[in-house]
């Protein structure tokens, strides 16, 4: 049995419709048994599907894994690892462009965890579910950067709640379309999965709180690097965001509203988004101490800033 704690920031309405948000691994189906099975508290008490959150509960959610067959659980798998630190609590990675994080529901290779399997001997907390051990945030495949990983579950807890707190501060470089006027702002616009397609978050008034902070770091003709900053971390936040303000990432195969009409231009041909968390500023679980992280851009993003300028 794994139990993941959620704190929940204004996600409110029915119970199997903010878990379907919480846990977008989980078909409606599973979700709906979850909570009929008594394994979804709120507060402290067992609800059924249809009892209304206010947006400020405490949930917690116990998934049984005793279905799940040994042969299926993720594999250790021998892999180049960019490590930029480590000590007996802590590693972090520089995760490279098109390895995704962890395994998924028929998804068990070639993944960071089976890389982190084999490389710590299996040494990593047990995470918020058994595909997940020792992941404590996430970056989509596409993106490149910093990670942390908890090597026991007291420093994944110690890092979870940095993250749940918003002190634990995570930077990005982003290429978007078109030239940003405004040399920094900050967006701040509610997220949800996008109804009519599940791949999809969008922006919407009744979905989860979420922060963008962006400068400005330099201008091209028909692009601009942006320094971003997460003050919360939702799926696809960056990305939803700066489609939101008209500036989808350069390279975006999903978030791409307003550039249908752009053709066989440098950016356009580019495969996979150019956002690289390229900093990572927290407290050690254990000492007390504020670590901070940097990796530099990846060759291929450099190549293309190169070619703009």
């Amino acid at each position: 049995m794994t139990k993941e704690t959620f704190q929940l920031e204004g996600q409110a309405g029915r119970l199997d419709k903010v878990l379907t948000d919480l846990l977008p691994g989980e078909s409606r189906s599973t979700i709906q048994k979850i909570i009929k099975d008594g394994l979804v508290s709120v507060n402290g008490q067992a609800q059924k599907a249809n009892f209304k959150l206010k947006g400020d509960e405490t949930l917690l959610v116990a998934r049984r894994n005793q279905a799940v067959e040994e042969d299926s659980l993720p594999e250790p798998e021998a892999m180049d690892l960019d490590i930029i630190y480590e000590d007996e609590d802590i590693l972090v990675i520089n995760k490279p462009a098109g390895l995704v994080v962890h395994p998924s529901k028929g998804h068990l290779k070639g993944t960071l965890v089976n890389g982190l399997l084999h490389y710590l001997n299996g040494n990593l907390s047990t995470g918020s579910d058994f595909y997940r051990p020792g992941i404590v945030h996430r970056i989509d495949k596409d993106t490149s950067g910093l990670l942390v990983i908890a090597k026991h579950n007291a420093a994944h807890q110690a890092l979870a709640e940095q993250l749940l707190n918003h002190d634990m501060r995570r930077s990005y470089m982003a290429l978007v379309h078109g030239q940003v006027k405004a040399p920094q702002g900050t967006i701040e616009a509610p997220l949800q999965r996008d109804p009519a397609n599940r791949l999809r978050w969008t922006v919407a008034k009744e979905g989860k709180y979420a922060l963008t902070r962006f400068q400005v770091m330099e201008n091209f003709e028909n692009a601009t690097l942006l320094d971003l900053e997460l003050e919360t971390g939702r799926t696809h936040q960056i990305r939803v965001h700066l489609e939101f303000i008209g500036h989808p990432l350069v390279g975006d195969p999903v978030y791409r509203k307003g550039l249908d009409h752009i053709k066989g231009s440098l950016v356009h041909d580019m495969s996979g988004q150019l956002l690289h968390a390229y900093a990572l500023k927290l407290q050690h679980p254990r000492s007390g101490e504020w670590l901070e992280f940097k990796a530099p851009l990846p060759r291929r993003f450099e190549e293309v800033l190169d070619q703009l300028r």
